[in-house]
């Protein structure tokens, strides 16, 4: 959520005053775009809807045969899995009325394009479990026996990231770089098989950019030609462009770890939870937010 680009806000938006039923996930009602959320679309007349699973779209699509149903595809593999599952059932179902404006990405090659940055410095990966149970651990080997850096994946409970915490600490001190799972109980080696086939048979890698992180190539996740019949962008003739953002915001410079969320001028001022500029501050999940909430906003750009 947090790295989608305003454009493809502004697209939806457009597609949804057209006259489609836009359905997406909650954290991206509030995120900016060029010139209004979904939340401000929404309140000014647009049908735009939030969904918990996917399939409620589909079943959405089927019940009003009329109206056309478009699905705001984000998130990264782990949103991938469930959204592409829906896209399979509508093909073998012959839904005709839905289809799926894309911005899915994929995580590695975002982790790639990390380490070429000489800013960012990156020293070690902690990996996220839920990606990492669809693409699995030996997604990130390249990364330790390639570039030499240490991945650890983990969970979300709070043993888990300290457990993973340590591991990436004894690897630095013993000066070694592997890729290591103490999360086994949800992620396997080589992830879910299965769902990976389904992905790649939907889904092919393109060059996208990233809200804040620029262009990153072979990061997106793209409908194949065969299925453009489901592309919403090719459907409804839509160009996604970049969009704008806040000049001021530095999304980009958090989520790369440049700087900590008070280095932002908006910080707790012009964006903060009731009020985001950026995505960072949106989701409870964001950055921004959980600094917003945890940290006192005393000195926001010490």
């Amino acid at each position: 959520m947090c790295v989608t680009g305003p454009g493809t806000i502004d697209a939806a938006l457009t597609l949804a005053e057209r006259g489609a039923i836009l359905v997406t996930f909650g954290d991206m009602i509030r995120v900016p775009g060029s010139r209004l959320s979904l939340a401000e679309g929404r309140a000014q007349g647009a049908d735009i809807r939030v969904c918990y699973s996917p399939l409620e779209a589909l079943a959405l699509a089927q019940e009003q045969p009329e109206r056309e149903v478009v699905f705001l595809a984000i998130g990264f593999e782990t949103t991938a899995a469930p959204i592409i599952g829906m896209l399979d059932r509508a093909v073998r179902e012959g839904v005709g009325n839905l289809s799926l404006l894309t911005a899915l990405k994929g995580v590695p090659p975002a982790l790639a394009a990390l380490i070429q940055d000489p800013e960012c410095a990156i020293d070690a990966f902690l990996c996220p479990g839920h990606v990492s149970a669809i693409i699995g651990a030996n997604a990130y080997q390249f990364l330790a026996k390639t570039h030499h850096i240490p991945c650890v994946v983990a969970g979300f409970e709070a043993l888990d990231i300290l457990h993973g915490i340590r591991s990436l600490l004894v690897q630095h001190i013993e000066g070694q770089a592997r890729v290591e799972n103490p999360y086994a109980r949800v992620v396997r080696a080589n992830g879910n098989p299965r769902v990976q086939a389904l992905i790649r048979h939907y889904l092919h890698p393109e060059d996208v950019e990233w809200r804040g992180l620029g262009v990153i190539p072979g990061s997106g996740l793209a409908l194949r030609p065969a299925f453009q019949d489901f592309d919403a962008a090719h459907r409804f003739g839509l160009q996604v462009t970049p969009g704008r953002v806040h000049p001021k915001c530095l999304c980009g410079d958090v989520l790369k770890g440049k700087i900590m969320p008070s280095r932002c001028s908006l910080f707790g001022r012009g964006c903060h939870p009731d009020h985001p500029v950026g995505p960072c501050m949106v989701s409870t999940e964001g950055a921004c937010a959980a600094h917003y909430k945890y940290v006192s906003t005393e000195g926001a750009t010490e």
